[in-house]
């Protein structure tokens, strides 16, 4: 297994790293033996529909360029989902996990992580789902990350929280 996220990355606009379509042939399809990829990658939608306040200015300013919106990040999970299989390798996803409470938290941004957890569940796009968003959802409020699986930020997994991913994960889609 090898790991090639970037704090901060998103999948369309450089930030503190290079946006992963950018660097996806170098760093995911250049990896020997490479037979699936997961595709999770969430901060577009986070700082594209973020709130702009004297707070976040100087936060939101590492990561330039335009907003994406729903359509935007279909079209960005079908463009290495489409390299990955011409590669001969299998491609699943990831849905985006809640984000309420959070700096980065509005409501037009969880219509359309929504919208997208939709598409990546049911289009059939990809060989496997790792639903990240069931896994980590409060059911009190599903817009809230489970207070015993976020570290205080209401956006990043804790130990616990990273442990109920993996344990969620059928290990069988990589056979």
């Amino acid at each position: 297994m090898v790991s090639q996220g970037v704090s901060g990355n998103r999948m369309l606009a450089d930030g503190i790293g290079t946006a992963a379509l950018a660097r996806f042939d170098r760093d995911i399809l250049a990896t020997p033996g490479l037979g699936h990829v997961v595709i999770a990658v969430g901060n577009d939608l986070f700082f594209s529909f973020a709130p702009r306040t004297e707070e976040s200015a100087g936060f939101l300013s590492m990561f330039p360029g335009p907003s994406a919106g729903v359509d935007d990040i279909i079209a960005a999970h079908l463009q290495p989902a489409a390299r990955a299989r011409a590669h001969g390798v299998q491609v699943h996803a990831a849905t985006i996990a809640p984000y309420g409470s959070s700096e980065m938290y509005s409501a037009e941004g969880d219509r359309a992580r929504e919208q997208v957890n939709a598409w990546i569940r049911t289009s059939g796009a990809f060989d496997g789902v790792l639903d990240f968003d069931a896994v980590w959802r409060d059911p009190a409020d599903p817009t809230h990350i489970r207070s015993d699986l976020y570290i205080g930020d209401h956006l990043h997994g804790s130990d616990a929280g990273y442990a109920a991913l993996a344990e969620s994960i059928d290990l069988s889609l990589f056979d």
